[in-house]
Parts: C-alpha cells; structure tokens; sequence
C-alpha cells in the first residue's frame, strides 16, 4: 500500500481550508484518510499553518511520501530538515 501525505480540500466555495492528511494513494483526494497531521489555511493574511510535528516525523520514516505543496509546508516549518538529520545521524 502506498502511503502519500496530502491536503484534503475542506471549507466552502471560495474560502478554501485543508486538512494535512495521511492517506492510501488510491483513495479520492477528499475521500477516506489514516490520519490527521495538521491544518492549513491559505485565506488569512498571514497564512496559517498548524502541523504535528511528532505524527509528521512518524509518518515520513513509515516511508509515506509528501506530495509537493506539502512537501513544501514541512520544509517551511523545519519538519524535512529534523527528518533528514534524524535519517544521516543513525
């Protein structure tokens, strides 16, 4: 099964809101999910992004696979670099 942390599309039209989930990459986008990982809200004016660390960094050494905006939200926050020195340092 491959794994893919995503962003599921929540709010209403025009006032987009995701969800940061871990999901089977086989599912719909907005479908069924594993887990919850965070929150993303791109409306407001300084962006706001809310991420468990610890479920992120557990996820990613499962071997689940960001996609790219996410990606670039866990670089924003730190969370690849914690990854990358944890996986260099063993």
């Amino acid at each position: 099964m491959a794994v893919k942390i995503r962003l599921k599309r929540m709010g209403s039209k025009r006032s987009p809101f995701y969800r940061i989930v871990v999901a089977d990459s086989r599912s719909p986008r907005d479908g069924r999910y594993i887990e919850v990982v965070g929150t993303y809200n791109p409306v407001v004016s300084p962006v706001e992004v809310k991420i468990n660390e610890e479920l992120a960094l557990k996820w990613l050494q499962d071997g689940a696979k960001p996609s790219d905006t996410v990606r670039t939200l866990f670089s924003s926050q730190g969370i690849l670099e914690k990854f990358h020195n944890a996986k260099n340092s063993k």
